[in-house]
């Protein structure tokens, strides 16, 4: 089995909850990609995360998080500033995150940064996330997937409090395009693509993506599992019933799980392939919405197998 390649940002959260009945702030690491990354090493992938880290003893935290959970670093650079926070309010079912640092730590990889023996030699790459929308690291991401002989993934992620009006939204909507085209799979959120083709139902937005050339895409739909795209056919497949608790990180575990599934067996030869990862994906999704955490919630397959046992 090979490898995969993660790039995008890591950061720390900054979890709005209480204690002893006074509101306080959690620490968490985080990052969409950082949670990718960790889930596809819980699953028994292989995995590299490539990223700019700042200079600060949150970054230490962070190395040694990665570290410890089987996550390679050989593509990550160390950047003078400190790390970045994004600092999340639970107002409704999904978390509000505001993101504070200037300049941000993830977004100072530079394109002459990414390793190109490394990312040449990856099964899977996946891009996507706020690195998007700094010029920086959107170069980077850029000269990687031009690099890539691999399955190449992508998950926009988009974060609309990152977004500085429709001209941003307007631009944004331009570089999923561009990515979405050369991808072998696309996942991304019900509110993503609300956000990205507003008035357009999933279906529609599924089948825009394949249109555009994307191999397979996948949107998630919460407690109603996910439309998948991988054929003629658009199919909805469910999600498991759960007690869930806190859905921080759950996008990016069906994004972990489909790539561990990639690097064990490559793509999948027709829809029926793509709809039984899918399955499996959510039940992966299903399991990090019982514990509270992004990346320190992502299951083992083990773990999962036990709790969808039959």
């Amino acid at each position: 089995m090979g490898y995969a390649v993660v790039l995008g940002e890591a950061l720390v959260d900054l979890l709005d909850t209480e204690c002893d009945g006074e509101p306080v702030y959690r620490q968490a690491i985080g990052g969409g990609p950082l949670n990718v990354a960790v889930g596809v090493a819980r699953l028994g992938g292989a995995v590299q995360f490539v990223g700019s880290l700042g200079d600060d003893g949150l970054a230490v935290r962070i190395r040694n998080f990665l570290t410890g959970a089987g996550v390679g670093l050989a593509g990550s650079v160390t950047v003078p500033a400190p790390t970045a926070l994004a600092v999340a309010t639970f107002v409704g079912p999904e978390p509000d995150f505001r993101f504070y640092g200037e300049p941000p730590s993830y977004a100072l990889l530079g394109a002459e940064d990414v390793d190109a023996d490394l990312v040449a030699g990856a099964d899977v790459l996946y891009c996507g996330s706020i690195v998007l929308l700094q010029p920086t690291t959107l170069a980077a991401a850029r000269r990687a997937w031009g690099l890539a002989t691999g399955l190449r993934v992508f998950d926009p992620n988009v974060r609309p409090r990152l977004l500085d009006g429709p001209a941003a939204l307007a631009t944004l909507r331009e570089v999923v395009t561009e990515f979405a085209a050369g991808a072998h799979l696309v996942k991304l959120s019900t509110a993503d693509a609300e956000l990205l083709w507003p008035g357009e139902p999933v279906e529609g937005v599924a089948a825009h993506l394949r249109e555009l050339g994307a191999g397979a895409a996948v949107v998630t739909l919460g407690a109603a599992g996910a439309v998948v795209g991988a054929g003629a056919d658009l199919v909805r497949v469910p999600a498991p019933k759960v007690d869930a608790v806190d859905a921080t990180g759950a996008g990016d575990s069906v994004m972990a799980a489909l790539i561990a599934d990639l690097l064990v067996d490559g793509e999948p030869v027709d829809p029926a392939g793509w709809h039984q990862r899918v399955a499996f994906a959510l039940r992966v999704a299903g399991l990090v919405c019982e514990s509270r955490g992004g990346a320190t919630a992502m299951p083992t397959r083990a773990e999962v197998m036990r709790r969808f046992a039959g």
